[in-house]
């Protein structure tokens, strides 16, 4: 890997590179700087949540909107209670259910939070997360760590250290490898200060998972995914976009496939496809890729692919739609988002 001459990418595949990373990440996150840590949903750029000016660099870095907001990463119940100022019975379920893992808990603020973080609203998104370097690091600090996606605004998250380093290496000091992201797309968000709580991004923790850890009765459609105020990222229409124009489409066989192409005057030869189910077998396409028809492996594999296909220069990526089923509507909303 290759960034600016004093970008350091640290290994973690041994214990004892593993123990120097984190020592090295706490401490430049205690000196108050941003670096770029694996977690088990995508790659983040964590700075100090409580300290303003750490924040601040972040929203810098990555170009983003002052609107939008950040998730707080905490390390156990204790630290995820000391971000809010109310933890109700719903949290203690979910949390049991859940955390470590790619949910995150929207509550209400503790004051120690900053404005930054919240993007000046009176909730805060709160996650535990599984990867073990991330829970290593935010133990080793002692503090909560706010850590949006290693990538600039709207653009692909990274799923891996090199996606992170050719986007933003040239503006990091540190980037710790830790393997490729095993979920693969962000986070789940569920807001509890709603009654009753509502998803306002969907995951790889869908909505009926959601309701049967809170109780009977809670998958009966008042479930809903709607935008709200900005109480969590991942709310704006677009996002998480590759370079590449992106469509999401659904097509009977290859012929009805190039037949949609050339409606919408795109060569065959532009095209690069990512399917499923429905697999082009001629010849001519830019590119032919099949994801695993299964939503955790299709989740691990989404955002590599949309890389590999900017990587190559494709012009157009034509996603074959997911299945109309819970455990697709993180991908779906993301691949959604993507192509607006």
């Amino acid at each position: 890997m290759s960034g600016s001459p004093s970008l350091e990418v640290l290994p973690t595949h041994t214990p004892a590179l593993f123990a120097a990373a984190v020592r090295r990440a706490a401490e430049c996150l205690r000196a108050g700087e941003v670096t770029a840590l694996p977690t088990e949903t995508v790659y983040g750029l964590a700075a100090n949540a409580l300290d303003p000016q750490a924040v601040a660099k972040i929203y810098a870095l990555k170009g983003r909107p002052a609107h939008n907001p950040i998730i707080v990463h905490v390390d156990g119940l204790d630290m995820a209670r000391a971000c809010v100022r109310a933890w109700p019975e719903s949290a203690t379920r979910l949390a049991a259910a859940f955390w470590p893992g790619p949910l995150t808990l929207v509550l209400p603020r503790a004051a120690a939070i900053p404005d930054l973080v919240t993007a000046g609203g009176d909730t805060v998104g709160v996650r535990w997360p599984q990867h073990p370097f991330m829970r290593e690091v935010i133990r080793a600090c002692g503090f909560p760590l706010a850590a949006p996606s290693a990538n600039l605004s709207n653009q692909l998250s990274p799923t891996n250290a090199e996606h992170v380093r050719k986007q933003l290496g040239d503006r990091l000091r540190l980037i710790v490898d830790g393997g490729d992201a095993n979920v693969g797309i962000e986070s789940t968000v569920v807001d509890l200060t709603a009654n009753p709580p509502r998803v306002l991004r969907p995951g790889m923790v869908h909505e009926e998972s959601l309701a049967a850890a809170l109780g009977e009765g809670m998958g009966d459609g008042r479930w809903e995914m709607g935008p709200g105020a900005l109480r969590s990222p991942g709310q704006l229409p677009k996002h998480y976009s590759p370079k590449a124009r992106l469509l999401v489409w659904a097509w009977q066989d290859e012929t009805d496939l190039r037949a949609q192409l050339g409606r919408l005057g795109v060569p065959v030869g532009k095209a690069w496809v990512l399917a499923h189910s429905h697999v082009p077998l001629g010849g001519g396409f830019g590119s032919v890729s099949v994801i695993p028809h299964d939503a955790e492996a299709y989740a691990r594999a989404l955002y590599a692919e949309l890389h590999r296909c900017d990587d190559a220069g494709a012009q157009c990526i034509v996603v074959e739609a997911p299945p109309d089923a819970p455990e697709w509507r993180g991908i779906a909303d993301r691949l959604r988002r993507a192509a607006a």
